[in-house]
């Protein structure tokens, strides 16, 4: 099976996608800003293994209090 321009496309967006989702709801809980996080997801996830990465870094840092009472 050869691999498409359309296909790889289809693929790259597809991925887009997802790390921006993903991204986003990493973002609500680890930054003040998760709209702004899932659109850097986006446009880094352009090369899926800096989007891979990125959601890493997300994944490892700290989460934000928001001002929750303990």
């Amino acid at each position: 099976m050869a691999l498409d321009v359309s296909v790889f496309g289809s693929f790259i967006l597809l991925f887009m996608v997802i790390i921006g989702l993903i991204s986003y709801f990493l973002g609500r809980r680890k930054t003040n800003h998760p709209i702004i996080t899932a659109v850097i997801g986006m446009f880094v996830s352009f090369i899926p293994f800096a989007g891979l990465i990125y959601v890493a870094f997300l994944a490892l840092k700290q989460d934000v209090n928001h001002g929750s009472v303990s």
